[in-house]
C-alpha cells in the first residue's frame, strides 16, 4: 500500500529522524507515539504529501486515497454543519449535478425522438447506475449516523459552522474524513476535542474502518483500544512492533532489559579477553597467541542497547494554607447563556481533600461550573467558598494566555514575585526548560511545551483547592503520567474536567456526571462511574432513559395485562433479529458497491454478481418494511 525507505528529515542541521523505513498495509491500526517534538506530526504531514523530506523514498500505489485530519480549518462561509459535511462527498455532488442537468434538459426538450435526446437519457441511466454504486443513496443518512456519533443533535444539522467553537469545527472536520472512504487515514490528536461519549463511539468506528489508520494520540486507553501495532519515535530511531501501545511499551522495557544484560555479559567477556592480550603480549612464546585474540576482538560484533528518552517534567502542587472543612458551597445555582440553560438548581458541597472528577458530554456545563466557581462567570444562586480557601485555575485554553512575544524565562518573571522569583530557572528545569530552552519565544513553542510553561507559571501562585479543565490535552503520555502522579500527590482538593479515561482511572474518588443541566453524584472513580452507567457506547445512557420513560408510560396504560407483555417481547426479539439481518445485508451491499467502483468491467462481467446484487437489494428493502411493520406494531403495544 505504501512503503517508506530510508526517509530522513533535519532542522536547523539537527535530525529529527535518520534513515527511517517502515510500511503500512491494509488493516494497519498504527499508534503513532514518541515525545513532544519528536517528530510524530512531521510524519503524518510527509505521508500527507504536505511537508518535504531530507533524503529516502516513498512509493504508494497510484490510485492510493489518503485523508489527513488538519489541525487548521479553512470553512466556507454560509454552509451549514450538513453542507460542510457533505464536501466529503466530491464525486457523488459531481454526479449529482451532472443528474440535475439532464433532468432539466430533458423537462424542457419535446425532441423526443431525436439521437441527441436519447442520448441524455441513455447517459442519464449511466450516470444513476454509477451513482447508485457509490452511494448516492446513502451519503445523507451515513452523513447523519457520523454528525450523530460525534456528538452533534439533529437540531445542530441546520447551523451555520461559524456559529460553533473551534472544538466543534473541528469534529466536522473529522465527520468529514471519517466519510470520504480513504485507503489511509492520518489522524492528529483526534480525541482532543472529544467527550468520552463520542471517544467511545470514534473507538468502534475506527476498529470497523476498512482501510489503513495511523494515528497520534496522547490517549493511553484509546491507542490501546484501536491500535494493532506502534511505531515509537525515539532520539532519531524508529521503533516498529505489531503490538498496542501498553503491550509494545511492556515489551520495549523487556528487550531493552536483555539487551542490558547481554551487553554487561559481552563486556566482562571483552574484559577478560583485553586482560589475557596484555598478558600474552609481554612473552616472546605467547605473542602469536595474543595476536590471535586481539583478531577475535575485533571480530566481535557489539551488543548496542536501544536509546531511551527518559527526560520527563517533575512536578509538585504544594497545599498553601489549611482551608475549613467545607470548600466550595452552591444552592439552587443557575447558569443561562441567552434562552440557552446550561445549569439548573445545582446544589453542591464541596469537602477538604476530595478528588472529584467533571464528566459528561461538551455543552452540558463542565467548563461553565468551573468559571462559576473561581469567579469568572455571574450567575443565579449562591456559591460560597470555605475558609482561608485558595484557587488555583488551570483553563481549557491556558497556553493561550500566554504572551506569544514574550521568551519562556520572561513569561515566569514577570508573573512571579519577590519570594519566588529567584526559583524561576530551578521551575523551569524541572517542567525541561533547560539551558538556552528558557530564551525561546513562547510563539515557537509546540502545544505540549505550551501547556507545560502554563502549569509551570500556574505554580506561581499559592492554592489549596485546585480546579483544571483539560490539564492533559497536547501533554505526552510520559507527561500525562508524571502529572496524574503530582495530583494524586496533592493533598489539597482538585475538581478535575477531563475526558482521558486513562487519567482519570485511580485519580479521583467521585464523580460528577453532568446531563440535562443536573449533576449526578459517582461515589468512586471513573471505571466505577462506567461499570455503573454500564456504558459500552455513552450514548446508550440516553437511549435507555428514553426507553425506559416509553416503558413506564406505556407500561401505566397497559397494567396487569399479561398478554401484552409477552407479545411485546415477541415483537422485540424479532426486531432484533430483523436488524441483525439488516445489518449483514447492508455491509454485504456496501462490499458489492466497493467492488463494483473498484473494477467496474470485470465485475460486471460475472455471471452471478448482478443477480446476487439484485436480489440483496430487494431482500433488504423487504426487511426494511418488515422492520418498519414491527416498529408501529411496538408502538401501539
Amino acid at each position: 500500500m505504501l512503503n517508506i525507505h530510508n526517509l530522513s528529515v533535519s532542522f536547523a542541521g539537527e535530525y529529527l529522524f535518520k534513515d527511517i523505513s517502515f510500511r503500512l498495509g491494509p488493516g494497519d491500526r498504527v499508534g503513532l507515539i514518541g515525545k513532544n517534538g519528536a517528530g510524530k506530526s512531521t510524519m503524518l504531514k510527509i505521508i500527507a504529501g504536505e511537508q518535504e523530506y531530507d533524503s529516502g523514498q516513498i512509493s504508494k500505489d497510484k490510485a492510493l486515497k489518503i485523508g489527513f485530519l488538519k489541525q487548521d480549518l479553512d470553512f466556507e462561509k454560509g454552509r451549514t454543519v450538513l453542507d460542510e459535511s457533505y464536501q466529503a462527498f466530491t464525486e457523488i455532488k459531481k454526479l449529482e449535478a451532472e443528474m440535475t442537468h439532464i433532468n432539466e434538459q430533458l423537462a424542457t426538450r419535446t425532441d423526443y425522438e431525436s439521437e441527441s435526446y436519447n442520448q441524455l437519457i441513455q447517459d442519464l441511466s449511466e450516470i444513476t447506475h454509477q451513482y447508485e454504486i457509490i452511494g448516492g443513496y446513502n451519503y445523507e443518512g451515513d452523513t447523519e449516523k457520523v454528525l450523530l456519533g460525534l456528538g452533534f443533535t439533529r437540531d445542530d444539522f441546520h447551523k451555520q459552522t461559524d456559529t460553533f467553537s473551534g472544538g466543534w469545527r473541528m469534529r466536522i472536520e473529522l465527520a468529514k474524513l471519517l466519510l470520504q472512504n480513504n485507503d489511509i487515514l492520518l489522524l492528529d490528536e483526534p480525541t482532543n476535542h472529544l467527550d468520552i461519549e463520542s471517544i467511545i463511539w470514534l473507538e468502534s468506528f475506527l476498529n470497523n474502518y476498512p482501510g489503513c489508520v495511523m494515528l497520534v494520540s496522547h490517549d493511553k486507553m484509546f491507542l490501546n483500544n484501536v491500535t494493532n501495532r506502534s511505531i515509537e519515535i525515539s532520539l532519531g530511531n524508529i521503533y516498529d512492533y505489531k503490538k498496542p501501545y501498553s503491550e509494545f511499551m511492556e515489551f520495549r522495557k523487556e528487550l531493552r532489559e536483555q539487551q542490558l544484560a547481554a551487553q554487561k555479559n559481552q563486556q566482562k567477556e571483552i574484559e577478560h579477553t583485553e586482560k589475557l592480550i596484555d598478558k600474552f603480549r609481554a612473552k616472546a612464546t605467547k605473542a602469536s597467541m595474543a595476536q590471535s585474540l586481539m583478531k577475535k576482538l575485533e571480530k566481535i560484533d557489539r551488543i548496542e542497547v536501544d536509546e531511551d528518552d527518559n527526560a520527563v517534567m517533575s512536578v509538585n502542587f504544594p497545599v498553601s494554607v489549611n482551608p475549613g472543612k467545607v470548600v466550595i458551597e452552591a444552592h439552587h445555582l443557575e447558569k443561562a447563556y441567552g434562552d440557552k440553560k446550561v445549569l439548573d438548581d445545582i446544589n453542591l458541597l464541596v469537602e477538604r481533600q476530595s478528588k472529584i472528577a467533571f464528566v459528561g458530554q461538551n455543552g452540558q456545563g463542565k467548563t461553565t461550573l468551573a468559571k462559576i466557581i473561581i469567579g469568572e462567570l455571574q450567575h443565579e444562586g449562591e456559591l460560597k467558598l470555605g475558609h482561608n480557601v485558595q484557587l488555583g485555575y488551570f483553563a481549557q485554553n491556558q497556553a493561550d494566555y500566554l504572551n506569544g512575544e514574550k521568551s519562556v524565562l520572561e513569561t515566569m518573571v514577570d508573573a512571579a514575585n519577590e519570594t519566588n522569583r529567584t526559583k524561576v530557572r530551578d521551575m523551569l528545569g524541572a517542567f525541561l526548560f533547560r539551558g538556552d530552552e528558557v530564551e525561546k519565544k513562547v510563539k515557537v513553542l509546540s502545544g505540549g511545551e505550551r501547556n507545560r510553561l502554563a502549569l509551570c507559571k500556574m505554580l506561581l501562585e499559592p492554592f489549596n483547592v485546585l480546579v483544571m479543565d483539560e490539564p492533559t490535552n497536547h501533554l505526552d503520555i510520559k507527561s500525562k503520567n508524571v502529572l496524574k502522579e503530582a495530583l494524586s500527590r496533592f493533598e489539597g482538593t482538585l475538581l478535575l474536567v477531563s475526558h482521558d479515561r486513562d487519567f482519570l482511572q485511580g485519580l479521583t474518588d467521585k464523580v460528577y456526571e453532568f446531563r440535562n443541566h443536573q449533576i449526578n453524584e459517582y461515589l468512586g472513580d471513573i471505571d466505577y462511574y462506567l461499570d455503573q452507567r454500564k456504558l459500552q457506547d455513552m450514548r446508550a445512557v440516553e437511549k435507555r432513559e428514553v426507553q425506559k420513560k416509553n416503558s413506564a408510560e406505556k407500561s401505566g396504560a397497559q397494567k396487569g395485562s399479561q398478554v401484552n407483555q409477552k407479545e411485546r417481547k415477541k415483537l422485540k426479539n424479532r426486531l432484533s433479529k430483523i436488524e441483525m439481518k439488516i445489518t449483514k445485508m447492508e455491509a454485504d451491499i456496501k462490499a458489492k458497491d466497493r467492488q463494483l467502483a473498484e473494477n467496474y468491467e470485470k465485475t460486471i462481467t460475472q455471471a452471478d454478481f448482478l443477480p446476487n446484487y439484485n436480489a440483496s437489494k430487494k431482500k433488504l428493502e423487504k426487511l426494511m418494511e418488515e422492520w418498519e411493520d414491527l416498529q408501529l406494531a411496538l408502538e401501539k403495544n
